[in-house]
């Protein structure tokens, strides 16, 4: 097997496994039907991966590879708060394209464990916010604006993933409560509050969505931003 034979077996292996993980979101896959989808036997998978756990890590660090592919492809606007509003949208969009991907790297929650891989991209945000708090435009600090739109922002992304389509205007209410409730510019609207509400409901029904640990900050965020803006 030559070596871009080799490469090309371990791409289609990780496309397989994210297109199972993609048809159910949040259960179990099969090794075996990966290897079947592929063509080959689970030595070969074995090889590539070592066990099931070196395959959903491989997929997970694939998909931020492909996010922040994306990220890295737009151009900083000089507005933070902007770019903040810009990159939400991107992440909701990725979200959508690639739920497969996306429900390892931000759905599967285990208690005190974060991928390595899930640094990076928070690392740019923090950079956003960072700047935008050297602007004077946050009224929280970088690192409590930063937490707040990440959370928000994977719940909601999480939402239209399980609900199997888009929801742009609930997208849009939460993100702009959210950019209101970090920067204090103006009061949200009854329909904002009333998306961050359907949010923190959602989070507190189905707790392992994101975790318990994780849902009771997020629903804990989310409140504190409605009476930031009541």
């Amino acid at each position: 097997m030559t070596e871009n034979s080799r490469g090309d077996t371990r791409e289609r292996l990780l496309d397989a496994a994210a297109d199972l993980i993609a048809s159910s979101p949040g259960e179990d896959f099969s090794l075996r039907e990966v290897c079947d989808r592929v063509g080959v036997r689970m030595p070969t998978l074995y090889h590539f991966f070592g066990n099931k756990q070196g395959l959903v890590d491989a997929v997970v660090e694939r998909g931020f590879d492909l996010y922040l592919a994306e990220k890295g492809a737009a151009e900083p606007s000089g507005d933070p708060i902007l770019d903040l509003r810009d990159g939400w949208d991107a992440h909701v969009r990725f979200g959508l394209a690639n739920p497969g991907f996306y429900t390892l790297m931000y759905g599967k929650v285990r208690p005190g464990y974060a991928p390595a891989a899930q640094a990076r991209p928070t690392e740019l945000l923090r950079g956003i916010t960072e700047r935008a708090a050297a602007q004077g435009s946050l009224v929280v600090s970088a690192e409590q604006a930063a937490a707040h739109v990440l959370a928000t922002n994977i719940g909601v992304t999480l939402r239209q993933i399980i609900q199997g389509r888009p929801d742009p205007e609930l997208s849009a209410a939460v993100r702009d409560a959210v950019l209101a409730g970090i920067t204090g510019a103006g009061t949200a609207s009854t329909d904002d509050r009333d998306a961050v509400l359907r949010v923190a409901r959602l989070a507190s029904t189905d707790p392992s969505i994101l975790g318990r640990p994780e849902t009771s900050l997020l629903v804990e965020w989310l409140h504190r931003l409605i009476a930031a803006q009541a």
